[in-house]
């Protein structure tokens, strides 16, 4: 429901809290000198483009206001739509006074042109228009600029923009008015009242054309005209009573007319294009008492003149008279032959306060007074339906009061900063210009921002105390006697600055939209229209008396009862005191009942009645017929709950572009929103006090009981016990909160915050809330409510009224347009309304103080949005660090989850089939937004909540049971992560959270947590887990090899255990080739061999894993070859079983690669994968040949490379020099030699020797070792030593000697053969291994024939060796003999033995 509206008007201050407004200064110096009596009053004015009324125009709300004092004038460029940049200028003309009415303001097709006219010149300024500033038809911009933007670029000094007054030197005194206008044709004209009576003209050519100024002089006795040659005008007869006093004029067709308001009471119209006097009228016929009038000289007669299509021209004539003043208004009448008469259409009479300005309108008269306590008056009437002349009230701003009150619990500093820096009380100029008294300090104060002002001003004031204390100690309450003295020294400073501030100058109403504006000497305040209830509440008595019928009422008995209780509400509020009113707002804040407060008010009222008002308010009750219907009515005006819903789109796409751009810029500069947001603070402020007064009448009327009125009956005291007093508190509550959020300033939030906030809305998918494009506009702090009526309720406020619309020029109707603008930001921050925008707002700015205040002031009493209003203070709690409040909080908001608006569309659950699992989704939103503040710990206590809203729901368990498991290991609750995941209902989820706990304890090194734990049903994942990673990372940098043996040692499977080093140690051969990867291949294959003794033997067996696949080239696809075509599918390989025997057969080749790493670190990168065969040969190679020979036995290797490396070396030790006999004492020492003491010092190629002696000596065998030595050792023509030649011959001379002939050693050879020949026949036998020598009861014996045949042929065929070949020869031919005897006599022995053998 619209609100009711009344008649009157209320003045809502719209200045804004800037420090200073940024004037730029211009000084315009002709070079005159000042003239006497060059003093005129202050003045002002407003100029509103023709276009203001429309909604697509780029002047739309868009006006020009100027004030004048002295030499100066003060223009500034105000907008209700946009922000103006560069908006304001200061015009300083030097010695030179600004006549009243001296100043005008017209346009053009494509300029704005600005008139002054001072005392001794003119001036024209001419401005580009705004609609030829922006090259686009499209404004997007909130911020524009000025037309004054480029005035400093203007030379105003020279022509056509200035030039001085030729025959002002003349004068014996200055002009007293003026009035300036640009004629059709461009030409500017300043008519000024001349001293001596008549009018000078002025005229500029225009500014665009070359020509020079001319004067004309308008007489009533003579007319003469001078064209200017900077000469004196004509000599002028002194006609007194001739003297103008205020002037108009009008262009009508091809003549301008000028209306001159004389001295002797006389209105007179000249022609200025045939300067002559049309018309003399006197206005003292439309005066009824005229005796004794016409003797008085009119000094305060004043005139306005206004154009209808309809009426034509009218003008309105105020008359001031010692006792009273009257407004007369007339129309002009035109006849034939150019004659015109006036007709009288009205008159109305005014008080007999001084007026200070008056508007007229085609149906009003708007007047300006200031009474004898300076006290501003403002009322109109409209002049042509109101017969009674009843004025229309206008509630002007109180002054601000001239003490503050101070509560015993209050802090005064406090106090005073806060009625100081209050939105609705001070200008930052009254301040600013206090402060530089206070401080006694010739320096300005410049460009200080809010908060630094209110510093400033503490220190100033305490500064000034500590400097008058002259004792060192004193009480609290002395020093809280000073505290209040001193600050209310400054305030009453503030407080004279502000009263010459507020000084009213003109009074404006803007003919297209019907905005009206109270001009003041140091600000603009807006003239709002009353809303009805608030107007029966503010209205004066005398108008009360006569007033009959009200808009909120239609029946008339009603209305005469709503009437008479206001009566009482009225009287009510004389008699309540600034300390009732105090402790009223006091319990307010506190939450306390307001039904209780009002009690304790009424029984100070009661105990203090020395007036007898209280029986006055029971003799006026006694007249209401029905309290219960006129209360009703009155409470449900003031009630602002409503179930309009809040449009979804504000900007309809079915719109034109243009328009949606002018909408959505509409009331949305820092003017308009300054004044809209004081408008509500007033409305707020008018109606808290309504309600706390109408809770008193109540109260009284319960006190009163039948004794006020026995027509009533008992039963309308229960239902307004039950009922009305109910409501009134809680209005009372409602507007006390719209009062204190109107009057609370926003903070100041850092960039940073802001961001964190934004991604903790977009966590909660909130981040497109238009709260978001907040635009901050106004240099000066906002309140909360500027705050969000700028940046979130202004669209869709406007919405709802272009929705509502009968037409685009409803739209830019003031009275229509600011009354609802208002009425619905009430409506929008209604707490009892189910929108929540307001809330949302804040918290989107990141006004978490504010933000707190508002929920703790509604949480009693209000029963809307309670879960809303929970969730935001958790978040509060949030941003301020309380996390376990805030989680108290979001608990409680869970409740209303399917309840309320905002909660519903934060869990995205606007369909009714959704709302089951809406709590749901509003925890898993909430466990987002904790998780994103990092807050793990209310994050699992949530959690673990929410999980009993989805007992029904697998998945939504699984999801919340693995987040508690997420925080629970990243806080390090091991043993708590471990139960979380068991409980996982999620078979892959479960999965998942193993991995990671897998993954996370091995991370941290916490493997005995990880271990003992039990995994029951999960012990082949977790396996499997850990055997994953174990074969997909690297080797050096994880440990899970070593964590799967420990966890199967746990669980004593020591054959996987067992399986799992043996696995290791394979990888470590091929990836780790290096000591280290070698020492953990020992240490590996070694724990695997524990692990396989520990088993019974026949189960001590492992199977052995798998190499895995190889690919020909990195990366390259298994399933195709490098020319694409499909590989076959690989062969299934046998399963290999190792026993405990192999195992140790790969412990000792591993053992033997460390060794060689440790001796020949560079041989570690190639011996890893090396097989045994090529470990011999690489130990051989580097001197290792204990390791070697060790290697050999373990896999049944031939001996052969060692004895052939060992010979080798023994070589190269022969012959070489002194580094290699030191460098062979590393590996001489690696091998361990027979530990025979030798007193005798022997070298490296002794022990090399020696080492080689003891190994032939171990490994004799069948002489095979020593064949193959000296093979190495004749190979590269080395002398065989004797010890060698000594052993050998023992074992096989036979193949000695065959060596001897492969080498061609003849000599050696025949020595050999003579030697064995003298040892067959028993001559040291036992060298060559012979146990009997030749004899005829002996063994057999045998000599190596084919070698002695070689042996002989090969001396036979050389001289040289003919002595040893006859030697060798003869030697043979002895043996000869003698085994021809031998044998003939066992041969004979044999015979006798067996004396048949021979027979048979």
């Amino acid at each position: 429901m619209a609100a009711a509206l009344e008649r009157s008007f209320i003045e809502i201050c719209g200045f804004e809290r800037e420090t200073q407004y940024r004037y730029r200064e211009v000084t315009v110096n002709l070079g005159l000198n000042p003239l006497p009596g060059g003093k005129f009053p202050d003045s002002a004015g407003a100029f509103y483009y023709e276009e203001s009324g429309k909604l697509l125009s780029v002047t739309s709300n868009r006006f020009i206001h100027w004030s004048t004092c002295g030499d100066t004038v003060q223009l500034v460029e105000m907008s209700l739509d946009m922000n103006l940049l560069n908006n304001a200028i200061k015009l300083k003309f030097s010695h030179c006074s600004v006549l009243p009415g001296g100043v005008a303001v017209q346009e053009t097709l494509n300029n704005v042109i600005i008139l002054v006219c001072t005392n001794q010149s003119v001036h024209r300024l001419v401005l580009p228009h705004p609609t030829r500033m922006y090259r686009s038809e499209l404004v997007t911009e909130l911020h524009m600029q000025s037309i004054f933007t480029d005035v400093g670029k203007l030379s105003l000094q020279e022509e056509p923009h200035s030039a001085p007054i030729p025959n002002a030197v003349n004068y014996t005194s200055s002009p007293n008015s003026a009035t300036c206008w640009i004629s059709h044709t461009g030409e500017a004209h300043y008519a000024l009242a001349s001293p001596t009576g008549g009018i000078t003209v002025v005229t500029l050519p225009p500014h665009d054309v070359q020509g020079s100024l001319s004067v004309v002089d308008l007489k009533r006795s003579s007319m003469m005209r001078r064209i200017s040659g900077w000469m004196p005008s004509a000599i002028r007869g002194e006609q007194p009573s001739d003297l103008v006093l205020s002037l108009a004029v009008r262009e009508l067709e091809d003549d301008c007319f000028i209306y001159a308001l004389c001295q002797d009471h006389k209105l007179r119209m000249w022609s200025f294009r045939d300067q002559l006097c049309l018309l003399e009228a006197d206005m003292l016929e439309y005066v009824p008492a005229r005796r004794g009038v016409k003797r008085l000289s009119g000094q305060g007669h004043r005139i306005r003149q206004v154009f209808c299509p309809s009426t034509g021209l009218c003008l309105c004539v105020y008359l001031a008279f010692p006792q009273s003043g009257q407004f007369t208004v007339v129309q002009l009448v035109a006849t034939d032959n150019q004659r015109y008469s006036l007709d009288h259409i009205s008159t109305v009479f005014s008080t007999q306060e001084t007026l200070v300005d008056f508007t007229f309108t085609p149906t009003e008269v708007w007047g300006l007074w200031v009474d004898d306590t300076n006290s501003t008056i403002v009322k109109y009437i409209n002049f042509e339906h109101n017969s009674a002349g009843q004025w229309n009230q206008v509630f002007t701003q109180p002054p601000p009061e001239d003490e503050v009150h101070i509560g015993i619990d209050q802090e005064p500093r406090e106090t005073y900063l806060d009625v100081l820096f209050s939105p609705l009380c001070f200008t930052a100029a009254a301040i600013v210009k206090a402060l530089q008294i206070f401080r006694r300090g010739s320096e300005r104060i410049t460009d200080l921002s809010w908060e630094s002002l209110k510093k400033e001003v503490t220190v100033a004031v305490e500064t000034e105390l500590q400097s008058s204390v002259t004792e060192l100690e004193f009480s609290q309450e002395e020093y809280r006697q000073l505290q209040v003295e001193f600050w209310s020294r400054f305030y009453a400073c503030v407080l004279q600055y502000q009263e010459a501030l507020s000084m009213p100058l003109a009074l404006s109403v803007d003919p297209h939209t019907g905005m009206s504006c109270l001009l003041k000497k140091g600000f603009v305040s807006f003239l709002l229209p009353c809303f009805a209830v608030d107007h029966l509440y503010l209205s004066y008595d005398k108008y009360m008396s006569i007033e009959e019928e009200t808009p909120i009422a239609e029946d008339p008995d009603v209305a005469r009862d709503v009437l008479t209780i206001a009566q009482c509400l009225r009287l009510v509020s004389d008699i309540v005191s600034g300390e009732m009113s105090y402790e009223m707002e006091k319990a307010l804040d506190q939450l306390k009942s307001p039904e209780r407060a009002a009690e304790l008010l009424l029984d100070n009222m009661l105990s203090n009645d020395s007036d007898n008002v209280i029986e006055d308010i029971q003799n006026k009750l006694q007249d209401v017929r029905s309290p219960v219907s006129a209360m009703n009515v009155l409470l449900r005006e003031m009630d602002l709950e409503t179930d309009t819903e809040t449009p979804e789109n504000p900007l309809s796409s079915a719109q034109s572009l243009q328009t949606r751009l002018s909408l959505s810029q509409l009331y949305g500069s820092s003017t308009a929103v300054a004044m809209v947001s004081q408008a509500l603070t007033t409305v707020a402020m008018t109606r808290a006090q309504f309600c706390r007064d109408l809770l008193i009448l109540q109260k009284l009327y319960l006190r009163f009981g039948d004794n006020v009125s026995v027509s009533w009956g008992g039963a309308w005291l229960l239902q307004l016990q039950q009922d009305l007093i109910p409501r009134s508190s809680h209005l009372l509550s409602s507007y006390h909160l719209l009062k204190n959020i109107s009057q609370t300033l926003a903070s100041t939030v850092p960039v940073d915050t802001i961001d964190a906030n934004l991604q903790h809305l977009t966590v909660l998918e909130l981040s497109d809330s238009p709260a978001l494009s907040s635009n901050r506009t106004v240099l000066s702090p906002q309140t909360v409510v500027e705050l969000f009526y700028q940046t979130m309720g202004r669209k869709n406020i406007i919405s709802q009224i272009y929705s509502q619309r009968n037409s685009e020029a409803e739209l830019l109707q003031w009275s229509h347009m600011v009354s609802s603008v208002v009425h619905l930001l009430g409506q929008t921050l209604w707490p009892s309304n189910p929108g929540f925008q307001f809330p949302e707002c804040l918290m989107a700015n990141c006004q978490y103080t504010q933000l707190q205040e508002y929920v703790r002031l509604v949480g009693p009493w209000c029963q809307v949005n309670i879960g809303s209003c929970r969730f935001m203070l958790g978040q509060c709690y949030l941003a301020t660090g309380e996390g376990q409040k805030a989680l108290q909080c979001f608990q409680e908001a869970a409740n209303e989850v399917e309840k309320e608006e905002f909660l519903m569309k934060l869990t995205g659950t606007e369909d009714e089939e959704a709302a089951p699992t809406a709590r749901l989704q509003y925890y898993n939103k909430v466990l987002r937004l904790l998780e994103d503040m990092c807050l793990p710990e209310l994050v699992i206590q949530l959690a673990t909540l929410a999980i009993t809203e989805a007992a029904n729901d697998t998945t939504s368990q699984a999801a919340l049971w693995t987040r508690i498991f997420k925080h629970h290991l990243d806080l390090g609750h091991n043993s708590e992560a471990y139960e979380a995941l068991t409980q996982n209902p999620d078979a892959s989820m479960q999965l998942d959270c193993l991995r990671q706990l897998v993954v996370v304890l091995c991370e941290r090194s916490q493997l005995q947590d990880l271990v003992q734990f039990s995994y029951v049903n999960l012990h082949d994942e977790v396996v499997n887990i850990i055997e994953s990673r174990a074969r997909s990372l690297d080797l050096l940098s994880h440990n899970y090899y070593e964590l799967l043996y420990a966890f199967h040692i746990q669980r004593h499977n020591y054959r996987k255990a067992g399986t799992v080093m043996f696995e290791l140690g394979m990888r470590l051969g091929r990836e780790v080739r290096s000591r280290a990867g070698l020492q953990r291949q020992v240490n590996c294959y070694l724990s695997a061999l524990n692990c396989l003794h520990l088993i019974r033997p026949e189960y001590a067996w492992i199977v052995q894993p798998a190499v895995g696949a190889t690919y020909e080239r990195p990366g390259a696809s298994p399933k195709r070859n490098s020319d694409g075509e499909f590989t076959p599918e690989p062969v299934r390989r046998q399963v290999d079983i190792l026993e405990l025997r192999d195992l140790e057969r790969e412990y000792i080749l591993s053992r033997s690669r460390l060794t060689l790493a440790q001796h020949h670190p560079p041989s570690a990168a190639i011996a890893g994968s090396a097989a045994a065969v090529e470990m011999v040969a690489l130990l051989v190679q580097t001197g290792l040949f204990d390791t070697a020979i060790c290697v050999c036995q373990t896999f049944n290797l031939p001996l052969t490379p060692v004895f052939e490396g060992l010979a080798f070396k023994c070589i190269k030790l022969q012959f070489g020099g002194e580094d290699v006999q030191n460098e062979a004492w590393s590996w001489l020492a690696a091998n361990q030699l027979s530990t025979v003491v030798n007193t005798k010092e022997s070298s490296a190629t002794d022990e090399a020797w020696r080492l080689l002696a003891s190994y032939l000596d171990r490994f004799s065998g069948n002489g095979q070792h020593h064949k193959h030595v000296i093979t190495k050792l004749l190979s590269h023509g080395v002398p065989l030593p004797d010890w060698i030649i000594a052993t050998y011959k023992s074992v096989d001379a036979a193949s000695l000697l065959r060596l001897y002939l492969n080498f061609d050693l003849l000599e050696s050879a025949a020595e050999l053969v003579l030697e064995y020949v003298d040892a067959v026949l028993g001559k040291g036998h036992q060298y060559f291994g012979i146990e009997k020598p030749l004899s005829a009861t002996g063994h057999l014996v045998w000599l190596p024939y084919t070698a002695i045949d070689q042996l002989l042929q090969a001396l036979s065929s050389t001289q040289a060796n003919t002595n040893i070949y006859t030697k060798l020869r003869d030697k043979l031919d002895d043996y000869q003999k003698l085994v021809e005897q031998a044998t003939k006599r066992r041969l004979l022995t044999r015979t006798n033995a067996f004396p048949n053998f021979g027979s048979s």
